[in-house]
């Protein structure tokens, strides 16, 4: 009998997101630069005859756990069939890719028995779920399948959320210019002086809609700010945003500063994973479903 196998769906960080235009079926075209945080959902699974999900963790109530809920549309899609477990411990709806990196680690556990989707596929499920199922520091680009790996360092970084879900739809509906420009051509190494330098030149086009539609975004951002965080920027549509430092202690220092002012948000001290990390997605284990 397969072990149990379990897998950690990391937090998203669009280190930068430029909205470059629109394909002819109205599709958003993208151009990312996309890390991975050392933090993220648990998702665990047991092969069985049968599919079923049951869902935990400190965001997970309220969840759909049932045919809706991407990782059981993912599961359908290979036609992969066993016992989920989500540990949700991302906010929802935040912009750092939670429920589609749920569903590529569950394809990732499922993928043994049941084989990858290709790209048009798992497009099909949402445009963050080839990037998830990569995981791993990539330039993204036209509507998500676009896929180029690059060399990045690892920073310590701080995530800040004000508690606020933002949709998605909204945040692109709200964007007036549709055609800016792409990213310029990004470092070739792991020099974090090189990379900070660079994204400092670039942005996230999505950043003015979810400020527009959510305020209490910019008060994160000036929260990180304050701290003297090398980079502060909002991942995805938000309303997660994100402070990189060099060292660990900082950020440390700066999470627990953020809050002890606002004990209402979301705040964490983890790390952007660097290129030379192990990225092993699924961790074959024992445990009680």
């Amino acid at each position: 009998m397969r072990p149990p196998t379990k897998a950690l769906a990391r937090a998203k960080i669009n280190l930068a997101l430029h909205v470059t235009g629109q394909d002819r079926r109205g599709y958003h075209l993208l151009d990312s630069i996309v890390g991975f945080a050392a933090i993220g959902d648990w998702v665990y699974f047991h092969p069985g005859a049968r599919l079923s999900l049951d869902i935990g963790g400190p965001f997970g109530a309220g969840l759909d756990a049932g045919t809706d809920n991407l990782i059981w549309r993912a599961a359908e899609l290979v036609g992969g069939t066993g016992s989920f477990r989500l540990d949700k411990c991302l906010p929802v709806a935040s912009g750092i890719g939670g429920g589609s990196a749920d569903a590529a680690a569950a394809l990732n556990l499922l993928s043994p028995t049941f084989g990858q989707p290709g790209v048009d596929a798992a497009l099909s499920l949402g445009a963050d779920i080839p990037v998830c199922l990569a995981g791993e520091p990539v330039r993204m680009g036209g509507i998500g399948g676009d896929l180029h790996k690059i060399t990045l360092p690892s920073f310590a970084m701080v995530l800040v959320n004000p508690g606020l879900s933002v949709s998605t739809k909204d945040v692109f509906n709200a964007l007036k210019k549709k055609d800016n420009p792409a990213l310029t051509g990004h470092p070739d190494t792991p020099d974090h002086t090189a990379w900070l330098d660079w994204l400092h030149a670039q942005r996230n086009d999505l950043a003015g809609p979810a400020i527009g539609l959510a305020p209490a975004i910019e008060t994160c951002l000036i929260a990180l700010r304050e701290t003297g965080a090398d980079l502060v920027r909002m991942s995805g549509s938000g309303a997660t945003c994100f402070g990189l430092f060099r060292a660990q202690a900082n950020a440390i220092s700066a999470a627990r500063e953020i809050a002890r002012r606002h004990s209402n948000w979301w705040v964490k001290a983890t790390r952007l994973m660097g290129s030379e990390d192990p990225f092993d997605h699924v961790i074959r284990d024992t445990f009680e479903m």
